[in-house]
């Protein structure tokens, strides 16, 4: 009894962990609209890896691009949120043009100035939590784009991307799983009939 317990808590776990589809990307380089009001809008970075595979020398894998809502602090030069109100966050392959990943951004977006040494360009990490389907199935994760721009380019609305990572995981319906899970169970037990035969 006690392994035929075990087995059907292993033919319901396994599916999860076999399942899970997560995707890591990097993106570089592109320019962003940047205003209080309006939030940030940036389209096609071009992604530079895609789950540890190089983008050719001379061409991009496919392209991220990005907006938030409105900015809520003091400057856009110092720390503050973004607000994920009418946000949206897409990955686009380059060949065909698929989209990967179609979501918007959960909860506030953090915006932090980096700066570590005064000089012409201060640099900024924006990080949020985003959701949306990948391939198909809903997915959560996390994102973390980096930008550098001078004072003059920030009062004017204009910052440059210098990179920036991101993570997804997906899972299946909990449906799906289920059934897995069920005919697993179902399949031990004719084994456990033969055997016992």
């Amino acid at each position: 009894m006690r392994r035929g317990v075990v087995l059907a808590l292993l033919a319901l776990a396994l599916p999860l962990a076999a399942w899970a589809n997560t995707i890591d990307f990097t993106n570089e380089f592109g320019s962003i609209n940047i205003s209080m009001t309006n939030g940030i809008t940036s389209t096609y970075s071009p992604i530079s890896s895609y789950n540890g595979t190089l983008a050719p020398r001379r061409g991009a894998q496919g392209w991220v691009s990005f907006g938030t809502g409105a900015f809520s602090g003091s400057s856009l030069a110092s720390n503050g949120t973004f607000s994920a109100t009418g946000s949206w966050f897409d990955v686009v392959r380059h060949r065909g043009g698929a989209t990967i990943f179609s979501g918007a951004f959960v909860g506030p977006i953090s915006w932090t100035n980096t700066t570590t040494t005064p000089g012409r360009f201060l640099t900024f990490e924006l990080s949020g939590e985003i959701r949306g389907m990948l391939n198909g199935h809903e997915a959560t994760g996390m994102t973390y784009q980096y930008f550098k721009a001078t004072k003059f380019q920030l009062d004017k609305g204009i910052a440059h991307i210098t990179g920036g990572s991101t993570s997804l995981t997906s899972t299946p319906e909990p449906g799906t799983l289920g059934l897995l899970g069920t005919g697993l169970v179902g399949i031990a037990g004719i084994f456990r009939r033969k055997k016992s035969a």
